[in-house]
């Protein structure tokens, strides 16, 4: 066995069925599921444990969030090779054998992210990648763009944990997903810290999920999301970058993060912004920051160019 897929849930039922049977008609069979519930109250474990006994269940006594949700299920996967995959998803039937494919094809690889498609929309991106930016904007390369688009395997600044797979051993040497974002930006975090490390992450277009989207906030811009989003940008900063590098984006940074409030504002949210921003600051006391090192010097360079040009790429989508 190759590969674990690690699907969080958090009163999901109503898309467990779509996901689960997409997963029974895989091409490749020779994987594990693990369904990791954060203390869902809606039937979710019961309806698995009849409808999919084939599923290992992990059951969570409360919503601990999606990052200590997937390192349950990390921790308790078997294979080499972990798949997150979102349980507002359904897969092509080809969808593993192609993930795991993909990052075989790239050595240096952490992760590769798969090819999303919106769910009720099927000629548009969901996803094809995220990027991250010097402004702080963390972005879905292709959202809402024709699915012909974006067929190129090549790398990316950090897969979308909704659908990605990842190698363990990396993750046991760089870290799991850091708990302390709760959800929302853990991705790209973690995509971040291993490019610090010299690692790549990679698009496999070939591998294709359909995503609801928001199944567990319930909607793209809300209250939660906006106050999570904010506040884990700035901790994301504060982690990965070191100080003389954040001074010198400061002046890029200062601009993304006004737009996004006047953004916000517009749509009534921008107390809810401001407020994540403070929480923000707030946790990044606690001091827990990448380790920095002279030896990946030319790793943190590599990473600003590509911080500079992803604004580019950004203004241009």
């Amino acid at each position: 066995m190759e590969v674990s897929v690690v699907i969080p849930n958090f009163n999901g039922i109503a898309f467990l069925d779509s996901v689960l049977g997409s997963l029974e008609g895989q091409t490749m069979r020779d994987f594990e599921v693990i369904l990791v519930d954060n203390g869902s109250s809606d039937g979710s474990c019961s309806f698995v444990a009849g409808s999919y006994p084939w599923v290992h269940i992990v059951e969570l006594p409360e919503n601990f969030g999606f990052c200590r949700a997937v390192n349950e299920g990390i921790r308790a996967a078997k294979a080499p090779y972990v798949l997150l995959l979102n349980n507002d998803t359904e897969v092509a039937e080809n969808f593993v054998e192609e993930m795991l494919a993909a990052l075989k094809r790239h050595k240096n690889a952490f992760s590769c992210g798969a090819k999303m498609v919106q769910y009720h929309d099927r000629d548009k991106l969901d996803d094809a990648g995220n990027y991250y930016c010097a402004l702080g904007w963390s972005y879905a390369r292709g959202k809402g763009k024709d699915i012909h688009l974006y067929e190129k395997e090549e790398p990316i600044f950090a897969a979308c944990g909704g659908a990605a797979i990842y190698r363990k051993k990396i993750l046991e040497q760089i870290g799991c997903f850091d708990e302390e974002h709760f959800a929302y930006l853990e991705d790209t975090d973690i995509g971040y810290r291993a490019k610090i490390y010299g690692y790549e992450n990679w698009y496999a277009p070939k591998a294709i999920v359909y995503h609801v989207g928001s199944g567990t906030s319930g909607s793209r811009y809300n209250q939660f999301k906006t106050r999570y989003s904010s506040r884990n940008n700035i901790y994301l900063i504060y982690k990965n970058m070191p100080f003389l590098q954040i001074l010198l984006n400061l002046p890029f940074l200062a601009a993304g993060f006004g737009i996004k409030f006047l953004f916000f504002a517009a749509k009534g949210m921008g107390r809810e912004y401001l407020a994540g921003i403070k929480n923000g600051f707030s946790i990044s006391r606690k001091g827990k920051k990448v380790p920095f090192s002279l030896k990946h010097l030319s790793n943190y360079a590599a990473i600003q160019v590509e911080l500079w040009a992803n604004i580019f790429r950004r203004l241009a989508s």
